[in-house]
C-alpha cells in the first residue's frame, strides 16, 4: 500500500479510525519486542513469572522503535490524515502498557480520550482537551505483538470522536478537563458499535485524538505488547482555513459541528462545512 484510499479516508472521517496492515517489518516487532521483555523482568517463556496483569513501560527511542514509526508506508498515512508538514515525525514510541493472561482487574479498563495539554498538573484527571486538540494530531495503536480477540485488544466506540468534538466545541480554547468529560462515564457515546483493536504484529491504528478507546483483561494466552504514542502537531489544528485544505482530522470535527453525522461516508468531504 503505498496510500490509503478514499473509503480509508472516508472511514476515518465518520468511525474515527484507520487500520494499516504491516505498516511496519515483523522482524521491527521482534527486536523491539526483545527489549521490552528485558524491561518487564519477567520470562517470555517462563509464565510463573507473569505476575502482573499490565506493566507500564516509558518511551523507547532505540532504532528498532524508530525505524517502526517512521516507515514510508505510515509517512504517507500521516501526510493524508493530518497534512504534509503539520505533523512532528516520531522520534520514539511510547508508552507499552504490557498486558498478561491474568483473572485480576488491571484496574485501567475505563472508556476515556486520551487528553493532550495542561499535563503540568499532577492530578490526570485535570489534563485537558479542547475541540482544536492543542497538543495532539493522532492517536496511534502500533501492535508488537499477535492480537486476537482474547489478547486485551483496544476496545473502540467507532464515531464517537463526533459525539466527543460536540461536547468539547461550547467549551472553547480552554476545552474540558478528563474529570469533566468522564462525569458520566462517557455514557454518550454508549450507542456508539465496538470495534476492537486486533492484528498482526506490524498493524498500525491510526486514530482521530478524540476517539473514546478503553483497555480489556487479557484472556488469551501470550502477553501483549503495543505503543500507543500521540502524533505530536507542527501547528495548530485549524476548523477555518481559507483555502479550505482541511485535512481528514479537521474535516471530522467540522461535520460533528455541521450536525450531519449520520451521512453516507461518500458524501462526506461534499457535505462537511
Amino acid at each position: 500500500m503505498t496510500e490509503l484510499s478514499r473509503s480509508q479516508l472516508d472511514h476515518f472521517i465518520t468511525q474515527g479510525f484507520v487500520r494499516i496492515d504491516a505498516a511496519f517489518p515483523r522482524t521491527l516487532a521482534d527486536e523491539a519486542r526483545a527489549i521490552l521483555w528485558r524491561d518487564t523482568g519477567m520470562s517470555p517463556d517462563d509464565p510463573k513469572t507473569w505476575t502482573k496483569p499490565v506493566v507500564r513501560l516509558g518511551h523507547y527511542g532505540q532504532r528498532p522503535f524508530v525505524e517502526a514509526a517512521n516507515t514510508p508506508v505510515l509517512r504517507a498515512a500521516l501526510d493524508q490524515l493530518v497534512g504534509s508538514g503539520r505533523w512532528q515525525p516520531p522520534a520514539a514510541l511510547g508508552t507499552f502498557p504490557v498486558r498478561f493472561p491474568s483473572p485480576l482487574d488491571p484496574g485501567d479498563a475505563g472508556w476515556h480520550i486520551d487528553v493532550s495539554f495542561g499535563t503540568e498538573s499532577p492530578d490526570f484527571m485535570e489534563w485537558r482537551a479542547n475541540v482544536r486538540s492543542r497538543g495532539r494530531a493522532l492517536l496511534m495503536l502500533f501492535l508488537f505483538s499477535d492480537v486476537g480477540d482474547d489478547d486485551a485488544p483496544t476496545r473502540i466506540r467507532a464515531g464517537s470522536h463526533l459525539d466527543i468534538a460536540r461536547q468539547l466545541a461550547p467549551a472553547g480554547e480552554q476545552g474540558l478537563t478528563l474529570r469533566e468529560l468522564a462525569t458520566n462515564g462517557f455514557a454518550e457515546t454508549a450507542h456508539r458499535p465496538q470495534a476492537l483493536a486486533t492484528g498482526d504484529a506490524g498493524t498500525v491504528y491510526l486514530c482521530h485524538p478524540f476517539l473514546v478507546h478503553a483497555a480489556q483483561p487479557h484472556r488469551g494466552a501470550r502477553p501483549r505488547f503495543m505503543a500507543q504514542p500521540p502524533l505530536l502537531p507542527t501547528e495548530p489544528l485549524s476548523l477555518e482555513r481559507e483555502r479550505g485544505d482541511y485535512s481528514p482530522v479537521e474535516q471530522a470535527i467540522r461535520l460533528a459541528l455541521s450536525g450531519a453525522a449520520a451521512i453516507s461516508p461518500d458524501r462526506t468531504r461534499e457535505l462537511a462545512p
